[in-house]
């Protein structure tokens, strides 16, 4: 990936407050891009502070909207003619979409449309990448991962809203974008950990949270295997994928980005794990949970975006619960966020070969 490429782009990203979106707004305001954001404000006090600690709203054009209004995000869009459209925006929490099916579903599959149609009417737009999930796929506790080609069909509302968002896209790219004005593409990450992430129900903000309190961590599905991978890992890919699909759209398509075999670990090796990083005697407990479905085994195969692109995964999975564990500290402390990122961000790209930094 050339990061020069990036210089004096105009890039815009939906779902910029969140977690994903901030490191992401980071790293294209370190390698000089245009950028420009739209999305609703932080859903905690600690995602906001973050987006502000982290130096990201100044250096960008910051707009808090919601995807549902579409002549506010078309209006945007009108604004800032973007050249390229990373699309982040979405209700992410397995649970709350089972709290609230309705809202899951407007924001992740009318938010896309609404996305999408912006693109269409704004002739500007040379690439775009829809960021949506490995729990797409019919989940059939396979021991294999899934490949682009398997069927989707998320079994509960976010998943399921993830598949339509991915069907959405399709339907556009073929109906609208075949002249190839737009290369379109999608891509369906694993689960994510780093330095920022305040969500409710998942489970190293959940490990954070129990070890600042100072109490023992409690994990409901520790049986759980899930491809965990650092923020930086897929934020990677998707500015990889919007910059060749951009250069030449033979390059668009759907693209699963995870991390390696051996690091698709159980949510109690990954506990585990996150308490030999923070130390202090930190503990977890397995407590039993009555909570609605989710699935037991999930892990994708990169084999697409590994050819395509020569891409590898950098950190191993104790590296990336280390980084997220020494941000989690400096930020209790009261320390410099934007200099944790921006030190994280040079280490991981230090090597821009694509070799593995195995620190």
């Amino acid at each position: 990936m050339d990061k020069e490429f990036f210089r004096g782009k105009r890039v815009l990203v939906t779902g910029h407050t969140g977690f994903k979106g901030t490191w992401l707004c980071k790293l294209l305001e370190l390698w000089g891009a245009e950028v420009y954001g739209y999305s609703l404000a932080s859903p905690t006090e600690e995602g906001a502070a973050v987006f502000q600690s982290s130096g990201v709203a100044a250096g960008m054009t910051s707009v808090l909207g919601d995807l549902r209004d579409l002549p506010k995000l078309a209006a945007f869009f009108a604004d800032c003619q973007p050249e390229i459209v990373l699309h982040l925006a979405a209700q992410p929490i397995v649970r709350e979409s089972y709290r609230d099916p309705v809202g899951t579903y407007s924001t992740n599959v009318m938010g896309t449309v609404h996305v999408l149609e912006c693109v269409r009417q704004c002739s500007s737009v040379r690439s775009f990448l829809n960021v949506t999930t490995d729990k797409v796929y019919e989940n059939r506790e396979w021991v294999w991962g899934y490949r682009e080609n398997d069927p989707l069909d998320g079994f509960d509302p976010y998943s399921n809203s993830k598949s339509c968002s991915e069907l959405v896209t399709h339907s556009y790219q073929k109906s609208f974008f075949v002249d190839g004005r737009t290369a379109v593409s999608t891509a369906r990450a694993g689960n994510v950990i780093g330095g920022g992430d305040f969500s409710v129900d998942r489970i190293l903000p959940d490990c954070i949270r129990a070890a600042l309190a100072g109490r023992a961590i409690e994990v409901r599905n520790p049986y759980s295997t899930r491809p965990y991978q650092h923020v930086l890992e897929p934020l990677a890919a998707y500015l990889l994928i919007a910059q060749r699909q951009y250069e030449d759209g033979k390059f668009a398509g759907a693209y699963n980005v995870g991390p390696e075999d051996c690091d698709c670990v159980t949510t109690g090796e990954l506990a585990e794990l996150f308490c030999r990083a923070w130390g202090q005697g930190q503990q977890w407990r397995h407590v039993g949970d009555e909570g609605p479905h989710e699935a037991h085994f999930l892990k994708l195969d990169c084999s697409r975006l590994k050819t395509t692109f020569g891409w590898q995964p950098r950190w191993h999975i104790r590296e990336a619960v280390e980084k997220t564990v020494a941000w989690a500290k400096l930020y209790a402390a009261g320390g410099d966020i934007a200099g944790c990122m921006e030190e994280q961000i040079g280490g991981f790209f230090a090597e821009e070969d694509g070799s593995r930094l195995d620190g």
